[in-house]
């Protein structure tokens, strides 16, 4: 035993650690070729020259302490959505408010519910606050809904539900997701993840379907709390700044646990920019949609499984151990995401749909990697 494991308790000495994507610093240092970033779901124009230009102001007041309720950013979410300024909280980050929220309702003995290849904070926010986290087996490489009401007994909680899904890229539609709020019990909360909404909305409305209803959840009063972040489609990844709606009471009790000042001053201007700019969000889900389609068509032809996505990745099966895949993509310059440890997906990258131009260096590395693959394959 050493001497700090009577201080820490179980639950977080048994925590997994979460990993995150290669940085292009590190996998140039390890390949020693130039690469690009696919890996982690950022957006590749990067921020708006009006998210840009508020950060250099902001920045002049460093020296100062940021609002610590967010007032002016929640007033403005608030008016864009039709909600009350109460039922509003910022984040540094979507996931510090997962981390805020289980710290509210989960304790030693509870359970939080969600699916098996889902976003991964979902087990370490769930542990953290001392909870258990069921994972629920997939249907059709998206969530099973009715598996996981099976799977709520008394001592669930809370249900995360990633709207997409990360990494699958899997939509529910809206009228699968209101019959299964309807048939959950009292104490349980369903948290319904939209961090790409943005590119859903898009797919959505070129598919000639209905993404979410999920703010109407919100204003009738019902046991939901809604996700956004700026990381994606805003280009605010490193800014570390999102989001959530909920009933007010809940929101009241979230924001007595959320750290005072945590969202700075600096991230608070660069989303309150971004948001006006509406034409650069316009060109990240329009290139998106584009960049979806040809490489999930060109990505086919090479004999990859791609799943049709909602989101701004593509969830790949490339038949054989994804991390030696993805290292032969690093050695082509192009880094991507393998799905495999905790991931469970040991046959599956996530790849980021890029510029046009990324997307050509991507198709021309699969190319080769490929090919490489499948005379090993034959040995």
């Amino acid at each position: 035993m050493s001497k700090f494991d009577h201080l820490v308790p179980g639950h977080i000495r048994g925590m997994g650690e979460y990993v995150p994507g290669k940085s292009v610093r590190q996998a140039e240092t390890e390949s020693g070729v130039t690469c690009i970033k696919l890996a982690s779901n950022e957006n590749p124009f990067g921020p708006s020259a009006l998210a840009l230009e508020a950060i250099r102001q902001a920045s002049t007041e460093v020296h100062l302490y940021p609002e610590a309720d967010t007032a002016a950013l929640r007033h403005v979410l608030a008016a864009k959505h039709d909600m009350d300024f109460t039922q509003v909280l910022v984040t540094a980050g979507s996931t510090a408010f997962l981390h805020i929220l289980c710290r509210a309702l989960l304790a030693p003995g509870l359970n939080a519910i969600t699916s098996e290849r889902s976003f991964m904070q979902y087990p370490i926010v769930t542990q953290a606050a001392g909870g258990k986290l069921i994972r629920v087996p997939m249907k059709n490489d998206g969530f099973d809904l009715k598996a996981i009401r099976a799977a709520v007994d008394a001592d669930t909680r809370v249900i995360f539900i990633a709207n997409p899904n990360n990494p699958t890229g899997s939509m529910l539609p809206p009228s699968e997701i209101e019959e299964f709020l309807d048939t959950l019990p009292a104490h349980v909360l369903t948290v319904l993840d939209e961090a790409y909404s943005d590119f859903a909305s898009h797919f959505a409305a070129q598919r000639g379907v209905e993404y979410s209803r999920s703010l109407e959840y919100v204003r009738a009063g019902r046991q939901v709390v809604v996700l956004r972040t700026f990381s994606k489609a805003h280009a605010l990844a490193g800014a570390r700044i999102g989001y959530g709606f909920a009933h007010a009471e809940l929101i009241y009790y979230l924001s007595r646990i959320k750290p005072v000042f945590s969202v700075t001053f600096i991230a608070q201007a660069a989303a309150l920019a971004a948001m006006r700019d509406h034409s650069h969000i316009q060109k990240a889900v329009e290139n998106n949609s584009y960049g979806a389609q040809e490489l999930t068509a060109r990505m086919s032809e090479l004999g990859l499984r791609v799943l049709p996505t909602w989101a701004n990745f593509l969830y790949v099966d490339v038949g054989e151990d994804a991390a030696q895949f993805a290292r032969r993509l690093e050695l082509e310059g192009v880094i991507v995401r393998p799905l495999t440890g905790t991931w469970g997906c040991p046959h599956a990258v996530r790849i980021t749909i890029g510029t046009p131009q990324q997307n050509q260096v991507l198709l021309g590395a699969l190319k080769k990697v490929v090919a490489v693959g499948t005379v090993s394959n034959r040995r």
